[in-house]
């Protein structure tokens, strides 16, 4: 183990925890360099169950014989930078939580068929772009017992730093991937889809048609707008959460808890 004392913001060897956009962790053109940052103990546990590869850690002094010290334990050959609490803020932008980040290797990206092979619940997430809703349609997404998720091209990356926070680590624990092919894909693999919509042809999300459903993938779109047209022509059914006192819609993620409430096994 290499403990590394940092004294400088300009410090090359910590640029992944500072100065690299989102879009650079991830690498585009070479996808199996890509990096990702897992904060707080807690993630960084559940991501490391889950097989994630770490790169590097970086952490108050305090932490290392404190709350990283596990952490530390089991990754005996990567890389610790350290340094005091108000150093790192400014490196990082911002104060750690409970004083850890962890870079970690970004992993391929399985193919949709792999992902749902034997799932009976699944969401699609159309284009939603807020990184809290992401992290927390993944959280509901654990806790209820969707057993994938799926993103559209334009979704927001389930792996970006806030978006795996939110989420307490659960974006490792469920499997996903990008939805390339539209709702037709999934069709083809059996499932019917219901899109979260408000139209004058939707049904309640209680109706009992859609408990019956053996295979069911829960479409959900984005924080303003909702789904395009083409999305909603295209699902097998249209969904409505019924409301009271003139609500008419919820936010994204709170949505999602409620169908996958509803509609899980």
């Amino acid at each position: 183990m290499a403990i590394i004392e940092i004294t400088s913001l300009d410090d090359p060897r910590v640029q992944v925890f500072s100065t690299l956009t989102e879009a650079q962790l991830r690498n585009s053109l070479e996808p199996d360099k890509g990096i990702f940052i897992a904060e707080s103990p807690k993630v960084i546990t559940v991501a490391l169950n889950a097989g994630m590869e770490p790169l590097s850690l970086l952490c108050e002094k305090k932490h290392i014989v404190g709350d990283a010290a596990t952490i530390i334990a089991r990754c005996p050959n990567i890389p610790v930078y350290t340094g005091e609490r108000e150093l790192l803020a400014n490196l990082t932008g911002y104060t750690l939580t409970r004083g850890v980040l962890c870079a970690m290797q970004r992993p391929a990206l399985p193919i949709v068929n792999d992902v749902c092979r034997d799932a009976r619940r699944i969401v699609v997430i159309d284009d939603v772009s807020d990184t809290t809703n992401i992290g927390a349609i993944f959280r509901s997404a654990a806790a209820m017992g969707i057993e994938a998720v799926l993103l559209t091209p334009t979704a927001c990356d389930p792996l970006n730093r806030r978006a795996v926070r939110v989420s307490m680590g659960s974006v490792f624990l469920v499997p996903w991937t990008r939805l390339e092919g539209g709702l037709d894909e999934l069709h083809r693999m059996g499932f019917e889809t219901a899109a979260m919509a408000l139209t004058d042809d939707s049904i309640p999300l209680d109706d009992p048609r859609l408990a019956a459903v053996e295979r069911l993938a829960i479409v959900m779109g984005t924080e303003g707008d909702g789904l395009p047209h083409s999305t909603i022509a295209a699902a097998t059914h249209v969904v409505r959460i019924p409301m009271h006192h003139g609500v008419d819609s919820l936010n994204v993620a709170a949505a999602a808890a409620v169908a996958f409430w509803q509609l899980r096994l």
